[in-house]
């Protein structure tokens, strides 16, 4: 698969291509052309110009909604070029394909919605008989950058809501799976979409990526990766938007109340689903003494389940990481734990880029694999005394994305809502728990507080434009 790089709807092929390759056996998946600095320049220009012409509602609506179609028709196409990028099995791979389509479903309905308002200027002594009307007008261009896990939906996440709220917008997917954000790009077109809504490419740090975050006539950067690149961006913005979705580390707390048999599956479905690399995934297990001693020794019979091996095979739940030093990370990690005093009951070894689902007890609460984010297939099981000592755990450290508890205590479920410190706590569900549609986002370390989910999204892609007249 050669695929070009998209200005303003147009094709760009070049000399410098961005080689990807397959996690599981390093073969070539495919290249992508990158784009030049004049390259850059024309979809930002073409992206302006476009502006003085803009799409109405249904406009937005229809192409979205058509968009939502071909996703359905290609939809096994797409689930195979994610799993040749990233190394993911198939059953997490069509299920991004699904997750996209309710984002496409959901944009074209929210284009049709208007959330304005109307004041009356007479219910106050100061006031006059007139009308004050507020509505939304779009940013005139908004830069994105997505990550290598989720390809599809984290990109979906961003241009959709920015095309039914009318914003252009030039993206840089990362340069790990670029081609299924480029296949994406050509659907949109294929829907209906006018080139200078969307521009999608990849290139070089310097020439490219920089430019795409310094430039003035960007009014907002949305960005979903890491914490360090985050704060970077942050620091070289300037004054605009910036919508940084980073890290997590997520908690799922389970109290001596709770439904084993659920407590179970929710911690293997959070710590194995999409090969451990969600920024939401459970990274962090932690299970009251009066249950943990049962509670491990079920999970560990539940965590044979989930079966590593070939992505491409139906009977893989587990498939890899997204390359071989990610997984070498992980492997030191588990090693560092034993070393700390932990001990591995399943799992542990690694192959190449494939790390194999792995349970971890008496995990030391300071050891590197829960005390910063690890982006893979681990489940540690951390005791703890009881609710107090859980929020007190996780709120002493740097991440506040999301978080879940089960357990069948109404004031125990809505203390942990209250008090856990993160932008998300799910009861009896996994952290990750969300429909596209639903406000998303953390604090301190994973991100500003700043909201995604469609309608968060297309809020902050508008500002707010309010005028007056008489009304006598």
């Amino acid at each position: 698969m050669n695929l070009p790089s998209y200005i303003a709807g147009e094709a760009v092929h070049s000399d410098q291509k961005l080689e990807v390759f397959y996690p599981w056996d390093n073969s070539l998946t495919g290249t992508v052309s990158k784009i030049s600095r004049a390259d850059l320049e024309q979809a930002i220009t073409t992206a302006l110009e476009g502006q003085k012409n803009p799409l109405s509602r249904y406009d937005r609506h229809a192409i979205l909604r058509k968009a939502a179609q071909l996703m359905a028709e290609n939809r096994e196409e797409m689930a195979k070029v994610i799993c040749r990028e990233t190394g993911l099995c198939m059953r997490e791979t069509r299920y991004e394909t699904g997750r996209t389509s309710d984002v496409l479903e959901f944009a074209a309905a929210a284009a049709l919605e208007d959330d304005g308002q109307v004041f009356s200027c007479d219910i106050s002594p100061q006031g006059k008989n007139r009308k004050i009307v507020t509505f939304r007008q779009p940013l005139q261009l908004v830069s994105a950058i997505t990550p290598f896990n989720h390809p599809l939906n984290q990109v979906a996440h961003k241009v959709a809501p920015a095309i039914a709220a009318g914003a252009p917008m030039i993206l840089k997917p990362s340069e790990k799976t670029p081609l299924t954000a480029i296949r994406f790009a050509e659907i949109m077109y294929e829907a209906g979409l006018p080139g200078w809504m969307l521009s999608v490419f990849v290139g070089d740090l310097e020439e490219i990526v920089q430019p795409m975050i310094t430039d003035d006539r960007v009014e907002l950067v949305s960005f979903t990766g890491s914490v360090e690149i985050g704060k970077l961006i942050a620091s070289q913005a300037g004054y605009k938007k910036t919508c940084l979705e980073l890290g997590g580390n997520s908690p799922l707390i389970i109290l001596n109340d709770a439904d084993l048999d659920k407590a179970v599956t929710l911690a293997a479905e959070g710590s194995f689903r999409n090969s451990g690399q969600r920024c939401t995934a459970v990274k962090r297990i932690l299970v009251q003494e009066g249950i943990v001693e049962e509670f491990t020794k079920r999970f560990v019979e539940k965590a044979k389940e989930y079966v590593s091996g070939d992505p491409e095979d139906p009977e893989t739940r587990v498939g890899t990481v997204i390359d071989e030093n990610a997984a070498i990370v992980l492997e030191e990690r588990v090693k560092q734990a034993e070393k700390d005093g932990a001990k591995v009951l399943l799992g542990g070894g690694r192959r190449g880029a494939l790390m194999e689902p792995t349970v971890i007890a008496n995990v030391p609460r300071d050891t590197p694999m829960v005390a910063e984010e690890s982006f893979g297939p681990l489940a540690p099981i951390i005791t703890i005394k009881d609710l107090d000592d859980a929020i007190e755990y996780y709120n002493s450290g740097n991440f506040g994305l999301s978080s879940g508890i089960v357990t069948n205590d109404l004031q125990a479920a809505l203390k942990a809502a209250k008090h856990l410190r993160t932008g998300t706590t799910n009861i009896n569900e996994v952290p990750g728990y969300r429909i596209e549609k639903s406000p998303f986002g953390g604090i301190k370390d994973s991100g500003l507080g700043i909201k995604e989910g469609v309608n968060e999204a297309m809020k902050f892609m508008t500002t707010t434009k309010t005028f007056s007249f008489p009304w006598e």
